[in-house]
């Protein structure tokens, strides 16, 4: 069977640091940390005290009042950056055939705020349940996929990944198999979370997965960095329009780059902590370049996983040298999560997005907050430290792992 090709037409982002694709890559070039005090709820007893939360956005600019009350934010966010990409990859909804463009969404926790809400007003009460009728449909994490769905008349495949932080990766690289498999001609995917909340910030206190660093809370995601102490929790949504190549051509799209390969593995090792030889980290790199019928000297870029934890970054660091050989020293490394934070389910997306944006515009946006160099980690790698770099970006791999041992990996290339 004669494998199809894939390619991006759209992209639409929704990101700690702008509320656009345009500002968030601006944003990204220049190295700005998304990160502040949170102001979503009064976080003065929490351990950590700072997140990178979504800035000047409300939902009522988007939607239609009424109908935002009935979604979570992690729907809200869906459905602005899924209009932003379908815009941008000019796709005319009245002539393309919607029984052959789906939706595969990612998110690897829901509607958490929504539940968060309902038990707690549940448990205030005297016992007597009454719950709010949207309340199931506003949580379940599968609904942001059936909302955009929904708003376009999209009929073709639907559903969620739930992969921890590894979903919007997952969700990429199903949607890239549909379509070159010839089940599809058009995908929306990508992914969205919404987890700066009470239950999320608590919750990941809890199993001491964030950063503490409130006094130095703008430069604490700082991956590769000796005094990292954990990630920064980041909010948003990123959205990928994947086309088959010959639909796109037929319709004048404007390509960014093609979709060459993806990988995907697991660490069988521990439910939070990164297998101490990062053996599922060497497999899905290695998974990603067979898929592509790539080698590793074809990667000019790798945005890694990168999440400002001491295990993490170490254990990626060293599978890129594994996978990579001698190449590893001439590839740019670099985590946009430094600038981000993490969007949980969402960080493949918009990470997918940063890696493509690389690409187009032969930038590589940095690591930034780095100052303590970590001897765990080889000195001559470059993980373009605290400025962008300019350089010819041919081909570029985006990691993303999560808890539960997920890794996934995707490559993206020039149109040749």
């Amino acid at each position: 069977m004669q494998l199809k090709r894939v390619v991006i037409t759209g992209l639409g982002a929704l990101t700690p640091l702008g509320n656009n694709l345009n500002d968030y890559w601006n944003g990204l070039v220049n190295g700005v940390s998304g990160a502040n005090l949170i102001t979503r709820f009064d976080a003065s007893k929490f351990k950590t005290q700072f997140a990178c939360e979504l800035k000047n956005f409300n939902i009522e600019d988007h939607i239609d009042r009424k109908e935002a009350r009935r979604m979570d934010p992690y729907t809200h966010y869906a459905l602005v950056v899924a209009k932003e990409a379908i815009l941008d990859a000019g796709m005319d909804l009245e002539k393309i055939n919607k029984n052959r463009v789906g939706v595969i969404w990612g998110s690897g926790i829901g509607g958490l705020l929504t539940f968060q809400e309902e038990c707690v007003a549940y448990a205030k009460g005297d016992g007597t349940p009454r719950f709010n009728p949207f309340f199931i449909p506003k949580m379940i994490a599968d609904i942001a996929s059936g909302h955009i769905s929904i708003n376009y008349g999209f009929r073709g495949p639907n559903y969620t990944t739930t992969s921890a932080c590894a979903s919007s990766n997952n969700a990429m690289i199903d949607a890239f198999n549909y379509i070159r498999l010839g089940k599809s001609d058009i995908i929306v995917t990508g992914g969205s979370e919404a987890a700066v909340t009470e239950a999320g910030v608590g919750g990941f206190n809890a199993c001491k997965a964030l950063s503490e660093n409130n006094e130095n809370y703008k430069t604490a995601s700082r991956p590769f960095d000796v005094t990292r102490d954990g990630f920064v929790l980041g909010e948003g949504a990123g959205c990928l329009i994947l086309e088959e190549y010959e639909h796109a051509k037929a319709r004048g799209a404007k390509i960014y780059c093609e979709v060459m390969g993806g990988g995907l593995s697991a660490d069988a090792y521990h439910i939070t902590a990164p297998h101490p030889e990062g053996i599922g980290a060497k497999l899905v790199m290695g998974h990603a370049l067979e898929d592509a019928g790539m080698k590793a000297e074809d990667i000019d870029y790798i945005n890694v996983h990168g999440t400002s934890t001491p295990l993490g970054d170490v254990q990626e660091a060293r599978a890129i040298q594994s996978v990579f050989g001698e190449h590893a020293y001439k590839v740019n490394i670099s985590s946009t999560k430094s600038m981000t934070g993490h969007l949980l389910g969402a960080a493949g997306a918009i990470e997918a997005i940063a890696t493509i944006m690389a690409i187009k515009h032969g930038i590589v946006p940095p690591t930034i907050n780095f100052a303590n160099p970590d001897p765990e980690l080889d000195a001559n790698l470059n993980f373009t430290f605290n400025k962008a770099q300019h350089r010819t970006v041919n081909a570029a791999m985006s990691n993303t792992f999560g808890f539960g041992g997920h890794n996934t990996s995707a490559i993206f290339r020039k149109l040749e």
